[in-house]
């Protein structure tokens, strides 16, 4: 797997939280059955969809409402409602939209399992060198791992960040299991200074 690059600003003093999802190159499609005019647009599905919370999806190839069908945009489950067949998408109001006829599908990237998985990130002035400015780790619960929602999550707390004083930094997070290490996001930091403490 190639990790994604992504670089980030840190507020010192201020709590940092990112939370990532891990998703296989496995395409999922799910038909759907019916999608409501509604605000939000609910979608619902023939067989459970089996989507974690915040997932991103797209809706490709349903009849009549055009409008909801994703030329590029992708949607994120925010809540299911009331059972694993039905999608809420709460960016989307479709009170205005054409009627649903018929067909289409949900597609998405099959999340991958996190079961047995810890994880660990450091943050150091270059890539070159040998101190640690800061390790957050799944041990020092600095890093959490979800497996219900299939999240990554980093949290920061603004005493961590009060400390650091570098201008710019590098970081890389590994999802590990046993001698199974995966790199997954790494790139810049900036520190921001704290003006208000």
């Amino acid at each position: 797997m190639q990790p994604a690059k992504i670089n980030y600003k840190i507020y010192q003093g201020s709590t940092f939280q990112e939370t990532f999802r891990w998703e296989s190159e496995t395409k999922v499609y799910v038909p759907i059955s019916s999608i409501a005019k509604a605000a939000p647009c609910v979608v619902t599905t023939t067989t459970p969809h089996n989507l974690p919370i915040g997932w991103r999806f797209r809706v490709v190839g349903a009849g009549g409402m055009k409008e909801i069908n994703s030329t590029g945009e992708e949607y994120h489950l925010s809540t299911l409602i009331p059972t694993t067949t039905t999608v809420e998408i709460n960016q989307v109001n479709s009170l205005a939209y054409t009627a649903y006829t018929s067909g289409g599908v949900i597609e998405f990237n099959q999340p991958v399992s996190l079961a047995g998985y810890a994880a660990r990130m450091q943050i150091r002035e270059t890539v070159d060198s040998a101190t640690i400015i800061h390790e957050a780790t799944t041990q020092n619960t600095q890093i959490s791992l979800d497996n219900t929602t299939k999240t990554i999550q980093i949290t920061l707390l603004a005493n961590v960040t009060q400390a650091f004083t570098f201008s710019t930094a590098v970081y890389s997070l590994e999802l590990y299991n046993g001698n199974n290490v995966i790199p997954f996001i790494y790139g810049n930091l900036t520190l921001v200074q704290e003006v208000t403490r």
